[in-house]
């Protein structure tokens, strides 16, 4: 016989680990932008790499990621059952991956150590999200009412977290001479703290579904199909702006040296919005509210169209602007499709496969369509670009994701949601 008490406690939503999820997104984060920041870099200065190979390398990466995300969806779904073991698998092979690319002389060729070790690393990564993520759905409907919001805001604030001190980590760590070394062993740290964090919430995993496969029931639903494309479009101003910013600080501000400070303060404008946008989003509703930050972003970030060399603080209060209006993308959008997906498929590691298929997709279609864009054009540092090279940059930099960004916003203001959240 079970008591009254006994079972308020059972049914009492866990609210008190939600800290956790910002610690793992942490983690996760250091496999994602800071690794496009320092590898090729690294490899540049200290085995002599090519930058054309390591683009190459990377693209190629890129692609086979995008293509195996759906099978990791799948995957994750099979292993559910024994999450926690399959994700602390997954959780030493990025660690250990990271070690390698950073902390291990080569031993074969180095651009072939690098692709090897990326590769494991990539993997690793992707597993991890989608099966982070598919987590996060179970959580949040425990946690009742704006649950995925909540989780939301607490997860993106975590991953935004680590994206800031994973971008500067191997400066801070420059006194040790040996920086990168030191950045990959706090990513093992980091794993070590994450899986500790996290070991209680595996548990809970839902078996598999008895169908084969949650990706049919999920391309079946208009509102989930709906998502997924408002998800490529709104992300493909992110993958223009990320493929192309470095070129834009360098050739067109001319201010080079900057790169990192202006990365930092849209990262950490971002981080330290999530929360508030969160917040906003359980009292006036997710949509509302992400359809308001969109329109800010495409008003703000119209501005870089108009800036030209010297106009370095000028783009600063930009990079301001856009990294709050990025903190309602990574928090909100995530947090909508996620509803949903609690309704129409509760086994969600499929879906988000889907949703990372779709993220990562772009990033491929734009390194691989701007760049030759832009060569063609001669854009060739800040000194020998053409000027129609110059004006092209700004185009494609900051007017083509404007108007990408106003698509997204009327494709989300015509998706009929019932209050996901």
């Amino acid at each position: 016989m079970v008591s009254v008490s006994e079972q308020k406690a059972a049914s009492k939503p866990d609210r008190d680990n939600l800290a956790s999820y910002a610690v793992f997104a942490g983690l996760l984060a250091t496999a994602g932008l800071p690794i496009y920041l320092h590898a090729p870099k690294f490899y540049d200065d200290t085995y002599g790499v090519s930058l054309t190979a390591l683009a190459g390398a990377l693209f190629l990466m890129r692609l086979f990621d995008v293509v195996q995300d759906p099978f990791f969806g799948w995957l994750s779904n099979w292993l559910s059952a024994v999450r926690g073991l399959a994700i602390t698998i997954a959780v030493v092979v990025l660690a250990l991956a990271m070690v390698g690319l950073f902390a291990v002389a080569p031993p074969i060729a180095p651009i072939l150590w690098f692709a090897l070790t990326l590769t494991l690393l990539f993997s690793a990564y992707s597993f991890l999200t989608i099966t982070f993520y598919a987590q996060g759905v179970q959580k949040a409907d425990q946690l009742g009412t704006n649950g995925h919001v909540r989780l939301a805001g607490w997860r993106e604030t975590g991953a935004l977290v680590g994206v800031c001190l994973a971008s500067i980590a191997p400066t801070v760590l420059a006194f040790t001479g040996a920086p990168f070394a030191g950045f990959a062993l706090c990513v093992v740290l980091l794993a070590v703290l994450a899986v500790w964090a996290m070991r209680t919430e595996w548990d809970a995993a839902p078996a598999p579904a008895e169908q084969s496969s949650s990706m049919g029931l999920i391309l079946k639903d208009p509102i989930a199909r709906r998502l997924l494309i408002v998800a490529l479009v709104n992300a493909t101003p992110m993958a223009v702006t990320s493929t192309l910013f470095l070129y834009f600080v360098d050739s067109r501000l001319q201010a080079p040296g900057f790169e990192g400070p202006l990365l930092l303060i849209f990262f950490v404008a971002a981080a330290a919005s999530a929360g508030i946008w969160g917040k906003a989003a359980e009292r006036f509703g997710a949509k509302p509210v992400l359809l308001g930050a969109m329109a800010f972003a495409v008003i703000v970030f119209a501005g870089a169209s108009l800036l030209g060399p010297g106009d370095t603080l000028a783009f600063a209060l930009i990079c301001l602007g856009s990294g709050i209006a990025l903190g309602a993308d990574l928090t909100l959008l995530p947090a909508i499709f996620a509803a949903r997906l609690s309704r129409v498929a509760p086994q969600a590691a499929e879906g988000f496969g889907l949703w990372s298929f779709v993220s990562k997709f772009t990033l491929a279609f734009a390194a691989i369509t701007l760049l030759p864009l832009l060569e063609y054009a001669g854009l060739d540092g800040p000194e020998t670009s053409t000027q129609a090279s110059l004006e092209l940059l700004t185009v494609l930099y900051a007017l083509v994701p404007c108007a990408l960004k106003v698509i997204a916003i009327a494709l989300l203001a015509a998706t009929p949601l019932q209050e996901e959240s």
